[in-house]
């Protein structure tokens, strides 16, 4: 792909930049990147990499805009209550950038669909709202060896990490979701946003932070998030990175696994 004049233009912040210039932001307009959720992670990391270059956009999300949605979720807007999600999203992302592509699937992510879209993607980005969708996403990615970005939210708070648990071999290995968080939490002890709430713009920063991780994947910049978990406290404005590290006797990226297809998940 030979980058355009305009583009030249568009992207000029990014190409004067040494560690990325015009190859990188080729390989920003060939890569394909799924997003899962378009709700308040989703958002800001959907208008990011739309913004960035990306040049197909994933995104899948099976429901639909509510007034109680855009006080974080700033991808949608009052005119398009009502609307599924992935087409407010789909039409705020044109408006950012009409030169990419964007995929909008309406529809939730199961164990008979996560394969087959996870492997037609260069990367996947996690921005969902319910454990069911993380370890699925973590199995289907892991399994199909696709990088995954995955970030959370609840209240004042928002982690984030990147997994690449197919990569490398004994010490150099990294985890999975599962190494760190074997399995979900009872139902009922960990509360919904709708139950708890979340501030906002935590939403957007957590989101911003995860699309920056997205190009850095995609770019192959900095320190990958891989085998490190951030956590952020917006109350105390303090950032957190602890390491961590792959499991052995992981159902899924263990010596002895278990899992090794998506037929568990309901």
């Amino acid at each position: 792909m030979t980058i355009t004049d305009t583009q030249l233009h568009r992207y000029a912040r990014h190409v004067i930049l040494d560690e990325v210039g015009e190859e990188g932001q080729e390989k920003l307009l060939a890569a394909k990147v799924l997003v899962v959720g378009a709700g308040g992670l989703g958002a800001p990391l959907l208008l990011y990499l739309a913004a960035a270059g990306v040049g197909t956009l994933g995104v899948i999300d099976d429901d639909t805009v509510e007034l109680s949605n855009l006080q974080r979720q700033v991808i949608h807007t009052t005119e398009r209550l009502g609307a599924p999600k992935v087409e407010s999203a789909k039409a705020a992302l044109a408006a950012v950038n009409p030169e990419i592509k964007v995929e909008a699937i309406g529809e939730r992510l199961t164990a008979k669909n996560a394969a087959e879209l996870v492997s037609r993607f260069d990367l996947v980005a996690d921005g969902s709202d319910n454990f069911d969708t993380r370890y699925l996403l973590n199995d289907a990615c892991y399994l199909a060896r696709v990088p995954l970005v995955s970030a959370a939210l609840l209240r004042f708070e928002g982690q984030l990490s990147t997994f690449r648990a197919y990569e490398g071999q004994g010490e150099n290995k990294g985890p999975c979701y599962r190494c760190i968080f074997r399995e979900a939490p009872p139902e009922g002890t960990v509360p919904r946003c709708e139950e708890a709430g979340i501030f906002g713009a935590v939403a957007g920063a957590v989101g911003s932070l995860q699309a920056a991780e997205v190009l850095k994947e995609l770019l192959g910049l900095g320190q990958s998030m891989s085998g490190r978990l951030l956590l952020y406290d917006a109350l105390d404005t303090t950032f957190r990175v602890i390491k961590v590290k792959r499991d052995p006797s992981c159902p899924l990226c263990g010596d002895a696994p278990t899992i090794t297809d998506l037929s568990g998940h309901g």
